[in-house]
This record gives C-alpha cells, structure tokens and sequence, in this order.
C-alpha cells in the first residue's frame, strides 16, 4: 500500500531527523564491479521499503554518496542489482546486512549525491517472478534461447531481474536527467505495475554524451523515443515490420534511441546548424557518441544513426553492450 506524497515526506523528515546510528556501507558501482568504503545513516531507520520515492525532501543530516555509484559521468542517482548481488557486496562491509537490501524494489537510504541529489538502490524483482510470458499481469513474452553467431552467451542470456515501476515511483530520477518512466517500453498503457530492465552503464554512457554535447556548445538534453522493449512488444517490429532486430539489446536493457530535444518540441534539433532537422543531426549527435566511446571503451556498444521516416525524426541508437558495434 503506497503512502501518500505528503504523509510520505513528512513520515520520512521525521525518520531523518531522529536517525543518530551510522554503519559502514559498502557502495559499488556495479557496471565497474568497484567498491568503496563510506558511511550512511542507519538503514533500517531510513529506508522506506519497495517502490517508494519521493526526491527534494529535506535532508540536512544526510550523507554524501561515494564517488564510486556515481558512475564515470557523475550523474547516476541510482544502483540497481539483485537482491542477492547488493547483499553480498554489504556483507563484505558490515555484519549486520540492512534487512531491506533483500526486499525488491526502491529504497531511499536518506542519502544525498554532492549536488544534494536524493540516490536510490533498487532491488531488482528476480527473473523467476514471470509466469510463462506474463509478470504479474504485465505481459512481456520470452527472451531468445540462443545468443546470435560468434556472441558472449551472457551478453544475451535473459534479464536477471526486473524493476517494479508503479504510477507512485515512475518519476524516480535514476540519473540527473533521467527518470524510471523515460525507458518503460510504449504498450500496456493501463496496466500497473509495469516491468523495466534498465543497467546503470547506459544511463552513464547518455548522461557523458549529453556533456560532450554541452561542452561543444551545442544543445545537450537528450530524449529517449525508445528504451527498454519487451521480446513480445519488440518482435512487433522485427524484420520488415518496422527494422527491429530479433535480438535487439533494448530487450536486455542496455540500449535507448535518443535524440536531441532542448526546445521540448519532441523532435531532433538542428545541431549541424544549417537551418533543417535531417539525419545530418543525427551523425553529429552519432560523432559526440563516438567521442564518449573513445574516451571510455569500457563502455563499448553499438552506435549508428537514423534518417527520419513517417513516424518519427532522425534518432540515433546508442547501447552498451560491452564491445563496439556499428552499422
């Protein structure tokens, strides 16, 4: 049962301004499988269990978090694991593991990035959770058996796990500029809760190309027409029906189609100057990518733009899946 936005913040002033405990916290950055020693306020008197977010509540007794779950860019508000993963990484650290570590779902640690950003863990629900080709009345289909010719097993082996995204916690910042619901896949519009595979390494990998963009003095924010896809929503579009591939990396989490939108008009700008929206935009938001990559090899994916067509503007594809593609 969800709090409501007012008891919510009030119950967790209240639980921030009487917590006086600390433990020693280990913070990982799971993409780099790094970890970091740092402090937090007691868990168990701040955390406020599954799917439960609210940012900008005050938090003048907060703790700063590691620079380590910050990621490469700075702007990662959010760690996402398994329960079982983030349980091993605080028994490391500390005794006594924070019982809501095994509890899938959002917790607010009462933490606070150096921009005084709220930051979350999320618990992901385990994979074996899905019935058949429905989650909890969510319909998201089966992943491929096989990974494609002379590809890692692992890179395609299905999701470890899902993210509960409710109407209550959509808006959930899981990096500076980005919430839960820019990525949930476009079907099932009436249905709650939906189901998101989501990895932080791509959230990092936009988030770095939207301050490449920035420090060229071009327009930086990014909108994501496309993110995480269901294997039966992306098999609409596979082939002829709309270019998708059959293994497409948005069904594993790691991919988004972005373009660039500062003036919120829901389409590409015009980056190259030149007066017109075409494809020649997108190659230049396609050339800060590639500088990212260059930058950070470790994380690689695939790349390549797109030219408009009747549904949509130029866009380009950007994944992390761990080694460089283009096409």
């Amino acid at each position: 049962m969800f709090l409501g936005l007012k008891s919510l913040r009030a119950a967790r002033l209240s639980l921030l301004l009487t917590a006086v405990a600390t433990a020693g916290f280990v913070v990982t950055d799971m993409a780099r499988g790094e970890s970091t020693k740092g402090t937090m306020q007691n868990p168990a008197q701040v955390a406020l269990g599954p799917s439960l977010a609210s940012p900008g509540d005050a938090r003048a007794d907060a703790r700063r978090v590691p620079a380590a779950w910050l990621g490469r860019s700075g702007q990662l508000r959010a760690v996402i694991d398994t329960p079982e993963s983030l349980r091993r990484v605080v028994a490391r650290e500390i005794a006594d593991v924070p019982e809501m570590i095994a509890t899938p779902g959002l917790h607010d640690l009462g933490m606070v990035t150096p921009q005084g950003d709220p930051f979350y863990v999320v618990s992901l629900l385990p994979y074996g959770a899905k019935k058949g080709s429905s989650l909890r009345g969510y319909h998201v289909g089966s992943w491929p058996k096989n990974a494609p010719k002379n590809a890692p097993a692992a890179r395609y082996a299905p999701p470890a796990g899902f993210i509960e995204v409710t109407q209550e916690n959509a808006a959930t910042p899981v990096s500076s500029h980005f919430k839960l619901e820019d990525f949930l896949t476009h079907d099932q519009d009436g249905i709650w809760p939906k189901f998101l595979v989501l990895k932080p390494r791509l959230l990092d990998k936009l988030e770095l190309i939207s301050t490449a963009l920035a420090q060229r003095g071009l327009p930086s924010r990014l909108h994501v027409m496309s993110g995480f896809r269901t294997p039966q929503y992306n098999e609409q579009g596979v082939g002829e029906k709309g270019g998708r591939a059959s293994k497409s990396r948005h069904m594993y989490g790691d991919a988004a189609d972005v373009f660039v939108d500062e003036d919120g008009n829901g389409a590409m700008d015009d980056l190259n100057g030149d007066g017109r929206v075409t494809v020649a935009d997108a190659r230049v938001l396609f050339n800060v990518a590639e500088s990212v990559e260059a930058a950070h090899p470790d994380l690689a994916g695939g790349l390549s733009p797109y030219n408009a067509n009747s549904a949509h503007g130029p866009f380009v594809h950007v994944d992390a899946r761990g080694t460089k593609a283009r096409w």
